[in-house]
């Protein structure tokens, strides 16, 4: 190096991850002369432990990748076609604009129709980035309840809004169920909480259709057909009641309803569970047995868990478990579903639901390709559409009447993302989205207790602009005029918790900015068990094997759960009891598999489906048999083979291997239909028919039949 040469000014920036994952990590982005170099895990902090997944930790290619987005374009081809031509921001701005105007001029503000959900899971830029200025246009409302509304709803009902349990002291666990959850694939960094908690003695068990790597690690795998766990719960508390293995001082003091579940539960028996679930009796009594017995003894179930017809009452029927067996008494005792719950996120200034004309419709977002192509009948029709933070061509169910939908010329659609996604490619403008590595952001999490602050590492690249910024500039360009369409990020961020909670005691934005991150003021993971004298956030004050909310005023009501929201709406009419609800679709509709679409290893749900690494380290499009299923069909490995049922179909390559039960198979979800093999992937199978409780998804509700392609 020459006196006249200069060392390149390296710097360090603190980030967290952007994507809907229980792990939030914290990321440490490396940058030299402006442009990142590389991003990894902060090994300080107790969660990420200096670890990223496959997901982000190539992140900077995504930043840097080729195929970015980075200046708004206009459609000059087709629908369909991804051909477009560079146009000005102002350009962009002013047409959306004036389509919207248009829009509401012929047909009334609810033909628009926001589709987004968590491609980014930031507060600040993510679930309800664009509520304020659809809520004020007096769009049609789209609701979103992908993840997790069903369980939240089941949940809550049982024990209420609680964290009731810190991730990390499962480590003191002595008994863990996992329960539809692949941790090793969907939730990394709390596996080697479970791993140490197994080399103390705890004995860890997985229940699951699929032996995947979280199975594998397993002491015990239980495999079980898909739908049927709410079966498997109840015969458990048949047994622990049957047998006298209950908690009896817990439950008198800490539960509501216990003699009329006792009552309930007795026609559940370990027989009539193993014809439902495929699990023999005498290894129901075992499990029954040794999770009472064992203590404490924990229970993680997975978002899988409710995507049945009776997910729900699943739920409701696995919260009741760790109080009929005094589980919460001790730390490491309980059932770990959201930790979200502790984080005072501050929803009401982020929504602004106020804002919201009385009345506005709702269509949810499962029903998209049905509203789209005229079949729920909507007056006025659906005639212009903006995704952002969304994919629906390949998280939405019915993806050929997506397709068709995104398809008609008389739909003005807006994209804003970072690639030429295959719903960008029916776009009449597609704008540049920024990256986290672009942008200011704050994060909850809801896999552990940390705040996180992303500090943007570089400028944006291009003229890729952020959520935030694009809301602000549309809400001037349509002549919104209240203070909340003004907030800069830094006021955002300000606004984003209730900085007053108890549980922000000592946490600032200041020092986020120092650090990254921060724990909730909350006892440590040696001291937390919040429900060891009960205190459950219960209409009672305790877990309600009997909810009350569903009784209320002796009418059976479900409150349906809104994602972004703590609050709940009446919707229909349920037992307040837990019951078993079996799946809807069965072998009587003429197709004798049952087909499951969990999460991919590298992609989360469509997010770096596109990305040369994850392609790789995922593979082709696959689907999943049982040697027995593949023999009478003639199917053998690595050939291609079509997937059908009377919704659609799609062709991948069989994996035969006895890894999954008999009678069912599996292809995960996440693939682009453009790279698959006929332009296909899982979700043209999927049904978009609801669960029993907070309109909850049922992909694991789906027949289908396999041959040869």
């Amino acid at each position: 190096m020459t006196a006249t040469e200069a060392l390149p000014v390296t710097t360090t920036v603190r980030a967290a991850c952007p994507h809907d994952c229980p792990d939030t990590c914290a990321m440490l982005v490396t940058v030299a002369d402006g442009r990142a170099t590389e991003v990894r895990g902060d090994p300080e902090h107790p969660f990420t432990r200096g670890g990223l997944c496959v997901k982000v930790n190539n992140y900077v290619d995504k930043v840097y990748s080729p195929d970015r987005v980075l200046y708004p374009l206009r459609r000059t081809g087709p629908k369909g076609s991804g051909r477009f031509a560079r146009i000005s921001w102002d350009a962009a701005l002013d047409e959306i604009a004036a389509r919207f105007r248009e829009t509401i001029a012929e047909h009334g503000a609810e033909a628009i129709m926001p589709v987004s959900y968590l491609g980014t899971e930031g507060i600040l830029n993510g679930l309800n980035v664009g509520d304020p200025f659809f809520n004020k246009l007096g769009a049609t409302i789209a609701e979103r309840t992908y993840c997790d509304s069903g369980a939240c709803t089941a949940y809550t009902m049982t024990i209420g809004a609680t964290a009731g349990v810190d991730p990390e002291s499962l480590v003191h666990s002595r008994y863990i169920i996992i329960w539809a959850c692949n941790m090793v694939s969907t939730n990394l960094h709390l596996w080697p909480v479970v791993a140490e908690a197994q080399r103390r003695g705890a004995k860890v068990v997985v229940i699951d259709p699929v032996r995947h790597q979280t199975a594998r690690r397993a002491d015990w795998y239980l495999p079980i057909r898909p739908g049927t766990d709410g079966a498997l719960a109840l015969a458990m508390m048949h047994v622990i009641t049957n047998e006298g293995l209950a908690d009896e001082a817990y439950v008198r003091d800490h539960t509501v309803g216990y003699d009329e579940l006792v009552e309930r539960v007795r026609q559940y028996s370990p027989e009539w569970a193993e014809a439902e679930t495929g699990i023999p009796a005498a290894d129901i009594r075992t499990l029954a047995r040794e999770y009472a017995t064992t203590q404490p003894s924990m229970i993680r179930i997975g978002v899988a868990i409710e995507r049945h017809a009776g997910g729900g009452q699943t739920v409701r029927a696995i919260s009741c478990l760790p109080a009929l067996v005094g589980a919460w008494r001790n730390v490491g005792g309980g059932l770990l579903q959201l930790p979200l719950w502790a984080f005072p996120v501050n929803w009401g200034a982020l929504m602004h639901p106020e804002l919201a004309t009385p009345g506005t419709r709702v269509v949810n977002q499962f029903l998209l390709g049905r509203a789209l192509t005229g079949e729920l009948g909507l007056d006025p029709p659906i005639t212009a559409l903006m995704v952002y933070n969304s994919n629906p061509m390949v998280v939405c169910p019915e993806q050929a009447k997506v397709a068709a939908g995104l398809a008609r010329e008389d739909l003005f659609t807006v994209v804003s993302d970072h690639f030429l996604t295959d719903t960008a490619s029916y776009a009449d403008l597609v704008l540049p989205a920024t990256t986290q590595l672009e942008q200011h952001d704050i994060m909850f999490s809801w896999g552990h207790f940390y705040v996180s602050l992303n500090t943007p590492a570089v400028a944006p690249l291009g003229e890729a602009m952020s959520n935030t910024e694009l809301f602000r500039r549309l809400a001037v360009r349509m002549g919104f005029t209240e203070p909340c369409f003004r907030r800069t990020d830094e006021e955002l961020i300000a606004e984003a918790f209730d900085w007053s909670s108890p549980v922000m005691e000592g946490i600032t934005v200041e020092s986020l900015r120092e650090r990254g991150w921060a724990r909730l003021n909350l006892p440590s993971a040696d001291e937390y068990a919040p429900h060891a004298e009960g205190n459950f956030p219960t209409p009672s004050g305790k877990t309600e094997f009997r909810s009350s909310v569903a009784a209320e005023a002796g009418n059976f009501v479900i409150p349906l759960f809104r994602q972004g929201s703590n609050e709940f709406q009446p919707g229909g009419v349920v037992d307040p009891l837990p019951y078993y609800v079996p799946p809807r679709e069965t072998a009587d509709t003429g197709y004798r598999l049952n087909l499951i679409s969990p999460k991919s290893h590298a992609y989360l749900n469509s997010s770096a489906a596109d990305q040369p690494a994850q392609r790789r380290v995922q593979g082709e499009p696959a689907v999943t048999i049982h040697p027995r299923d593949a023999a009478e069909r003639g199917i053998a490995d690595g050939q291609y083979v079509r997937v059908f049922n009377d919704r659609g179909q799609f062709v991948a390559l069989a994996r035969v291997t006895d890894e999954i039960a008999p009678g069912v198979v599996m292809s995960p979800m996440g693939a682009w239909p453009k790279n698959a093999k006929d332009h296909s992937t899982v979700n043209t199978v999927n049904p978009f028919v609801f669960a029993d409780l907070g309109n909850a998804p049922t992909f694991s509700d789906t027949r289908v039949e396999v041959e040869s392609s």
